[in-house]
């Protein structure tokens, strides 16, 4: 298999040159041997596998991401208020998004992060004592820390469903969600995709079922965005959060949520009070130059095609899952290839094996980066390759995890 052409990597620059207009070439050499070294800037024989945690931003991203940041100092006041160019640079960010994504661009507000957006929906949402918000015991710290804040300073319950590392039966959790709703559960929150095990949850079934009994639904979409298709309003979410900067490979610091019009009553995040623009009386000046290259990132993603992206990806990740399964002593998590698979593929260590260990073996030993999965869930790695890696990425990594373990 071979990476995407340099044509493909160099989408993104959206007529943005090396140079910024303010001297020598921002990278060096701007002809790399390779597409891998021309767009991204890993340090030397670095294999990193873990877009799951962050993506790199690629060059082209970076150098629209400064160009807008060397134009905003120019005239900071002036490129930012009354409609500075800057700012409204980041008004064609939310409608690159609208596009990306399926919805309107006054759905979107920018964010900082995923847990930022999941963050703002929480809080955005008028449940108090006696409310009951039923989500899993899967998601992921940041996606859950809003609804534990409500919890301790509103008194809100929390009803977690058990999804075992190895339970691929989403129907099974379709019916285990429903039997968990009380009177009181106003809200149903769960991620698109499993962040420790890559499992595609069955998000239009769930959104159906919060429907049914009149709650709302806000999906946590952190493995989702940049990865796999995704489409807000097929999926009929009331909301759903995402970042920049994990397969999107925007700036760090960047994310949004997506609140449905037709809940936007329901869901007032004090950020919106006074619009959705960037920067407005509610939100407070925001890094502009930061959304700005986000833009650039949605732009790549659009040219490249969301679904060449996941085609690439999935075959990368069935490559390991097949591989992972010939090494004596692990245990797959992952879903087999097919409709519950993602490009996220994770399994378990022997017991006698400390996974934070493990981690530092292979980075130190073989250049090699993958992330542990949290021991709450279970004693193992993770693997989640993008467009940037190749086979032999993942035989190297394939290579290295047999040795360790033999």
């Amino acid at each position: 298999m071979n990476s995407f052409s340099r044509r493909d990597a160099l989408i993104g620059l959206l007529g943005v040159g090396g140079t910024l207009g303010v001297g020598e070439p921002l990278f060096g050499n701007t002809e790399p041997s390779n597409y891998a070294d021309q767009e991204y800037m890993f340090a030397p024989g670095l294999t990193y596998l873990n877009t799951g945690s962050l993506g790199p931003t690629p060059r082209s991203v970076l150098e629209a991401t400064l160009k807008a940041w060397h134009e905003l100092e120019t005239n900071p006041v002036g490129m930012t208020y009354n409609d500075g160019s800057v700012h409204k640079l980041t008004d064609t960010v939310r409608e690159k998004l609208a596009k990306f994504i399926g919805s309107t661009a006054d759905e979107l507000l920018i964010t900082r992060s995923t847990t930022d957006a999941m963050n703002a929906a929480a809080l955005g949402i008028g449940i108090g004592r006696g409310d009951r918000v039923l989500t899993t015991d899967v998601e992921h710290e940041g996606g859950s820390v809003g609804w534990k804040y409500l919890k301790k300073y509103r008194g809100v319950e929390i009803d977690l469903i058990n999804i075992p590392p190895n339970d691929h039966d989403v129907n099974g959790i379709v019916r285990r969600l429903e039997k968990a709703i009380t009177k009181q559960t106003k809200v149903i929150s769960v991620s698109h995709v499993v962040t420790s095990t890559g499992l595609k949850m069955p998000i239009t079934e769930i959104v159906a079922l919060a429907k049914k009994y009149g709650i709302l639904s806000v999906i946590d979409g952190a493995q989702a965005i940049g990865q796999i298709p995704v489409n807000v309003k097929n999926l009929g979410c009331d909301a759903y959060a995402a970042p920049g900067h994990k397969w999107l490979m925007a700036p760090k610091g960047t994310g949004f949520l997506y609140i449905n019009k037709d809940s936007a009553t329901k869901i007032h995040p004090v950020e919106r009070e006074d619009g959705v623009r960037f920067i407005v009386e509610s939100t407070g000046v925001g890094s502009m130059p930061l959304v700005v290259g986000m833009g650039a990132a949605v732009e790549a993603m659009l040219a490249r095609g969301i679904a060449e992206v996941a085609k690439h990806n999935i075959e990368l990740r069935n490559r390991a899952y097949a591989g992972l399964l010939k090494i004596p002593d692990i245990d797959v998590i992952s879903a087999p290839p097919g409709p519950l698979a993602t490009a996220l593929v994770a399994f378990k260590l022997p017991a006698a094996i400390d996974s934070a260990e493990f981690r530092k073996k292979m980075r130190d030993k073989y250049n090699l980066v993958l992330k542990t999965t949290e021991k709450r869930w279970f004693n193992g790695m993770r693997i989640s390759p993008h467009i940037f890696n190749t086979a032999a990425d993942i035989d190297a990594a394939l290579s290295a995890i047999r040795a360790e373990l033999a």
